[in-house]
């Protein structure tokens, strides 16, 4: 009856931890996958950044740089990309920079 008990109290701790936050992940990326838009600004999975130029059943084109467009599954989609960077991202950026010094001026 104890092995019971404890297989039970195993499925209930593995439906709790695992198989319901990977459905919210799952619904989640579905929900953004069927809201994307002609020139939405995105990224992918793999960290490339671009405008949304095509929308097509099973692929995505994106313009990566002015000229240059890529087809990407719509699974590699990650995540909308946030607004241009504001004035106190680059004074953040300038302090980061000002603290590490290029590392090939010491390099021999």
């Amino acid at each position: 009856m104890f092995a019971l008990a404890w297989l039970v109290v195993l499925a209930g701790v593995f439906y709790f931890l695992i198989w319901r936050p990977q459905q919210r992940r799952v619904a989640t990326m579905r929900a953004l996958q069927r809201s994307l838009e002609l020139g939405d600004e995105v990224i992918t999975t793999g960290g490339v950044y671009g405008k949304i130029t095509a929308l097509r059943d099973d692929h995505i084109e994106l313009e990566i740089a002015p000229g240059v467009v890529v087809k990407v599954a719509r699974g590699a989609i990650g995540t909308r990309a946030t607004g241009p960077p504001t004035d106190t991202d680059a004074e953040a950026d300038a302090d980061t920079h000002a603290e590490h010094p290029d590392d090939t001026e010491g390099a021999a």
